[in-house]
């Protein structure tokens, strides 16, 4: 698909929200509005296709919890092993695109490698993630993850990161991972909360290099081609080099020819299968070192 549809498509539904503005741009490259709107439903994400770990899993169990974050009641969703024993744990920042069926399959398939995977629901203060097909799309999820108070939304992460802690069922020691938006939120958690155990982020924007010295824990990053995420890939190069003066325990991977959500499967145009269970491969082994 040609790369410009997909960046026009990223802006209608991270930033600008205007289906008539997407539709006009888009046309202009296939031809038709009638073709531009036919794309809608290919560059969407589609979570039929989220479920690689089902709930049904033998292996695991879920629940739905609510932890006090600094906003009040936090919603989320818990994957672990149904065997009895106290687990690492990992508190997931889901996309822009809220809690939803692909971010509920990351905790399950945490759970199948392991580990606790609590898909937080960090649009709690606005009411929740609505439901798939709900609530304007994805772009309509997106405007309310973007009124949220980016501070309280770091606060919120660090309070799932304590009542994950204070679980019978965790050991202890706890990560977190992050994706796009929730990559730039777990990475801002990761220079807050100096009790974390393990970071890993997927193409999310790094912090300022200045707070690099707050960095505690280890941090895995996975990142897109640098030209096909020009702006998050570059800035995490330069936080990296950051990292590297302070002699901060961490790996980068920047995947050639992954596009920016490389590892989300339900959005076809972007994801990249090779780069994706690469990235995961390291992921778990990272948190399996870091985390048992």
């Amino acid at each position: 698909m040609d790369q410009k549809l997909i960046d026009l498509h990223h802006d209608y539904v991270h930033h600008h929200f205007d289906r008539r503005k997407f539709l006009e741009q888009a046309s202009r490259i296939v031809g038709t509005t009638a073709a531009a709107a036919a794309l809608l439903p290919v560059l969407d994400n589609n979570y039929a296709l989220a479920e690689i770990v089902p709930e049904s899993d033998p292996r695991i169990t879920t629940e739905m919890v609510t932890f006090k974050g600094i906003t009040g009641d936090v919603k989320a969703y818990i994957a672990k092993p149904r065997a009895p024993g106290r687990y690492g744990a990992v508190v997931i920042v889901h996309e822009i695109g809220g809690l939803n069926p692909h971010t509920q399959d990351l905790a399950r398939r945490l759970a199948a490698e392991g580990f606790i995977g609590m898909g937080v629901d960090f649009l709690s203060p606005a009411g929740g993630t609505p439901p798939p097909g709900a609530g304007g799309g994805g772009g309509g999820v997106a405007q309310l993850a973007n009124k949220l108070n980016p501070v309280e939304t770091v606060g919120n992460g660090v309070e799932a990161v304590k009542y994950l802690r204070t679980r019978a069922d965790c050991s202890g020691k706890v990560g977190v991972v992050g994706f796009c938006w929730g990559g730039r939120v777990a990475q801002s958690i990761s220079v807050t909360d100096p009790s974390l155990n393990a970071v890993v982020v997927f193409y999310g924007q790094p912090p300022s290099p200045s707070l690099a010295p707050k960095l505690n824990a280890p941090i895995l990053m996975n990142y897109a081609d640098v030209m096909l995420d020009m702006n998050n890939t570059g800035e995490a190069v330069l936080y990296v080099q950051e990292l590297k003066k302070l002699n901060k325990v961490h790996e980068f991977y920047a995947y050639a020819g992954a596009q920016h959500g490389f590892n989300n499967e339900t959005n076809t145009p972007r994801y990249n299968e090779n780069a994706a269970k690469l990235a995961w491969s390291r992921t778990i082994a990272w948190f399996k070192k870091y985390l048992a």
